[in-house]
């Protein structure tokens, strides 16, 4: 079913950082990156973070306003560093990382204007790393205690796994997207055998009473369940350049899409599609046009 556009802002909360590779360091953070590809693909991405009083702290403000996203809800601190990512790329360029602890992002203070941002707005995205530390975290409950839509990107990233706080983030969520992996983590954590994937995703969607629950699977695809309907999408092929980020451009083209007033299995197809384009260029943000993502969509047909 279409729906009208959307021209309220998407938020993200949480991490904001650099990922140092070998070649360099490149911009960062779960959340900043879904923002970062929501403004690319035409909607409005907001970001709440926090970083350090320091050189690598200005340079990310400067890459943000770089981006066309607002500053205004990033705080700056004395008391720590801004973060950093130690970010390695195996054989099958897969990226594995190293976080440090504890860092800017670590401490993001309530701010009042946050009120007005989130009522203002048409959803909140969030992982499960920015409440690794007991401040971002209480900031982020209040938030979704405000948020008229809860976009959870469950995103494990060990060794800050904390069992009863994803638990009661999962709870609270309206809309979840998962690997194939942290599916089976949810589920074992519930207490419930795997024993097919589509009943597994049906379960905890259920469980959960979720608005919606994506699960993405890299090179075999991606799945979308609601309470009617259960979709699968193939992947797209592609030379994969490094995987960092892809995840996070997966969710940014579901939640722009639909921000237009797409169907969901429109917004789907975004979404494999962005999420391909993005494995195929180095970092989680390299620098892109619209027309270039809808050239490289052209030749590419999704099964």
């Amino acid at each position: 079913m279409e729906r009208e556009i959307d021209t309220r802002p998407i938020v993200s909360f949480g991490e904001i950082l650099w990922d140092i590779f070998e070649s360099g360091k490149k911009i960062g953070g779960a959340p900043f990156n879904v923002a970062y590809h929501i403004n690319k693909m035409g909607a409005t991405g907001k970001m709440i973070s926090c970083v350090g009083k320091d050189e690598l702290g200005a340079e990310l403000l400067g890459k943000v306003k770089e981006a066309n996203i607002s500053t205004d809800y990033c705080q700056v601190t004395q008391e720590q560093e801004t973060g950093t990512v130690l970010a390695e790329i195996d054989e099958n360029n897969e990226a594995h990382y190293t976080i440090k602890e504890p860092v800017a992002w670590d401490f993001i203070q309530w701010e009042d204007s946050y009120k007005e941002l989130l009522r203002n707005s048409q959803a909140l995205v969030f992982g499960s790393l920015g409440s690794r530390n007991s401040t971002s975290k209480e900031t982020l409950h209040k938030l979704i205690e405000i948020a008229p839509y809860k976009v959870f990107d469950v995103n494990l990233r060990p060794p800050f796994i904390f069992q009863d706080n994803i638990l009661k983030l999962l709870e609270k969520s309206d809309l979840v997207k998962m690997n194939k992996s942290e599916l089976r983590q949810v589920l074992q954590w519930l207490g419930e055998e795997y024993t097919s994937e589509e009943s597994a995703i049906k379960y905890i969607r259920n469980h959960f009473n979720l608005d919606g629950l994506i699960v993405t699977k890299g090179s075999k695809g991606a799945v979308y369940c609601d309470h009617k309907e259960y979709l699968f999408l193939k992947a797209v092929e592609v030379e994969i350049k490094d995987t960092v980020g892809s995840g996070d451009s997966f969710l940014a083209g579901f939640l722009s899409k639909r921000a237009k007033g797409a169907t969901v299995e429109e917004a789907m197809k975004e979404a494999v599609y962005l999420g391909a384009f993005i494995t195929n260029h180095q970092g989680a943000c390299p620098e892109y046009s619209i027309e270039e993502f809808e050239k490289f969509k052209q030749d590419r047909e999704i099964g």
